[in-house]
């Protein structure tokens, strides 16, 4: 059975050691902020790290003095709050929260959420249609104030507030599912870089891991209609949310039997269906040429994730460099694949885990990535952990999650 137990040193006295690790913790992570203002090139990414280290440098002292909430307020303070509200109270932001916030522009103006035949970087929208819905809170204010509107619409209306909205929620609702404990692991991974770095600058996957950690909560809590329309509405956003429904598919047959999986993945697919086939049917080609052309580096326009990762390095060798990293990719997938049959997961730590590994090898193995893809394993596996059950409330999900009478018991 999962244990409920928070990171360890944050659940009773900090001895010596402990604070000299989480100090260093610390100080760790404010040393990774601030190779942001001296490496990247990226004005939001800059900002960023000046005020996160700011804020991490002051949880490092804080720490060090035994002020343990004082520690997680200055990170979350300087890693999230400021750099947050002063991007969008100025409207700045990586291109993808203008890309987002076009699609849903075009969405509501013409029933589309692609430009047709795009000529730059800037034209392409590499997201199924279901991601254009974050952007429509913009265009509807944007509508109503005629454009104006002030701080009030810039923060209502900005994408990563939404997509902020997303993985909050779909995190708190796992959650409630798993009947989890408080846990004080949640307020540092929001602080971490794995999640104040993307909430501050971008957002774009933020959805995207909400609706996982939903789904993989909702499979380990026996609910296969709700874990299928979530693993619907992450593969509408991007199609690199289609690994979580082959794990959630494999967790849910080991804890409620086959008839519960089958039934996850049919409304699963057909919950994608009915967000994606509108926009298939409208712009079939852009929806190839922009959403899966381009993020692999076959249009004619070239993709700027282009991260040093090893798919990317073999890629940039010539065609038969990008034919060996797909094929690849192609095995990582199936080897993932036959993981999953040989040994299914049997609790909702050990699925994010499995879903965690199969996503890092597709974001080493693709043809074109960035090394910020990364942080959506590491929030998997972290969030799984804050959200194990404990006492009665483990067991509640275990009876949930029993099959009907005659089958074996599920795996304790």
């Amino acid at each position: 059975m999962q244990t409920g137990r928070g990171p360890r040193g944050w659940n009773g006295a900090m001895t010596p050691s402990r604070t000299a690790r989480w100090t260093a913790g610390w100080l760790l992570a404010a040393a990774w902020a601030l190779s942001f203002p001296l490496f990247s090139a990226l004005a939001p990414h800059r900002l960023w790290g000046w005020c996160a280290a700011a804020g991490y440098l002051a949880a490092a002292v804080a720490t060090a003095l035994g002020r343990r909430r004082e520690a997680v307020g200055a990170a979350l303070l300087g890693a999230v709050a400021v750099p947050l509200l002063y991007l969008v109270l100025t409207g700045r932001g990586q291109s993808e929260v203008g890309v987002i916030e076009r699609s849903g522009r075009l969405l509501l103006d013409t029933g589309k959420m692609y430009v047709d035949h795009p000529a730059g970087v800037g034209d392409y929208t590499p997201y199924l249609p279901a991601m254009s819905l974050f952007g429509v809170p913009r265009a509807l204010l944007d509508g109503a104030f005629g454009g104006g509107g002030g701080w009030a619409v810039r923060l209502l209306g900005d994408a990563r507030i939404w997509c902020a909205a997303a993985l909050f929620g779909g995190m708190a609702a796992g959650r409630r599912l798993l009947g989890a404990a408080p846990s004080p692991l949640l307020p540092l991974l929001v602080a971490s870089p794995v999640v104040a770095l993307p909430l501050a600058v971008s957002g774009v996957d933020l959805p995207l891991a909400g609706l996982c950690c939903l789904a993989l909560a909702a499979a380990g809590s026996g609910r296969p209609a709700l874990a299928g329309m979530a693993l619907g509405a992450a593969c509408a956003l991007k199609w690199t949310a289609l690994p979580a429904v082959a794990v959630a598919v494999a967790l849910l047959g080991c804890r409620s039997g086959a008839r519960a999986a089958v039934r996850c993945a049919v409304v699963a697919g057909s919950a994608a269906a009915v967000l994606v086939l509108p926009g298939v049917l409208l712009q079939p080609g852009e929806v190839w040429r922009q959403v899966f052309a381009f993020p692999t580096g076959r249009a004619a326009v070239a993709t700027p994730a282009s991260s040093p990762l090893p798919g990317h390095l073999l890629a940039e060798l010539g065609p038969w460099g990008w034919y060996l990293t797909t094929a690849l990719l192609v095995l990582g997938g199936l080897a993932t694949a036959l993981s999953l049959r040989v040994r299914p997961p049997r609790t909702v730590v050990a699925a994010a885990d499995r879903l965690a590994l199969g996503l890092t090898l597709a974001f080493l193995l693709a043809p074109a990535g960035r090394f910020g893809y990364l942080a959506l394993p590491v929030l998997l596996v972290a969030w799984a952990r804050s959200a194990a059950p404990a006492g009665p409330a483990a067991s509640r999900v275990v009876a949930r999650s029993r099959r009907r009478p005659g089958s074996p018991a599920p795996v304790r």
